[in-house]
């Protein structure tokens, strides 16, 4: 991954439906380069997927809540299970394998917290393994991004 590319990926995190002519033209290549190398990023895994930034409350989503997860017995078919059920529930946005106490951390959206209650009654507490559950429950977001540090210098190329 070459400066251009960066410079690329640093754009399109800022403003992901720019118009492939408009990238190109601030990074300096032709509409064409820009778009090979725009999907060639694509093909490698790069670049993931484009995605609209939605504000939770905005939609009903009043309560965010950060969940740390024990499992138990730890085996293949108990994490297995674990995983699929958590890709399989909307409510759940991120899952995170992590070190120290807790096997898994997760971030859950919910319409409010007697809703998120119910989702850890009634879901959580039932998937197989599922030993020990503590949550977080955020209070107020302060900072929220999902750009990469693609480049500190955050420099654009030209040329």
């Amino acid at each position: 991954m070459d400066e251009i590319d960066k410079a690329i990926l640093r754009l399109l995190q800022m403003e992901a439906t720019i118009a492939n002519s408009t990238l190109a033209s601030r990074i300096g290549l032709s509409a064409s380069a820009c778009l090979s190398r725009t999907k060639r990023l694509q093909k490698e895994g790069i670049i993931k997927q484009f995605a609209a930034v939605i504000d939770e409350q905005k939609v009903g989503l009043e309560t965010t809540a950060f969940t740390f997860v024990t499992l138990s017995p730890h085996n293949r078919q108990i994490v297995e299970a674990f995983v699929e059920r958590v890709n399989q529930t909307p409510g759940v946005l991120e899952c995170y394998n992590i070190t120290g106490s807790w096997d898994y951390l997760l971030k859950i959206v919910a319409p409010d917290i007697s809703s998120y209650r119910d989702f850890v009654i009634d879901e959580m507490l039932e998937m197989p393994g599922v030993e020990k559950v503590e949550t977080l429950v955020v209070l107020k977001t302060e900072k929220r991004s999902f750009s990469l540090p693609i480049d500190p210098s955050n420099k654009e190329v030209k040329g």
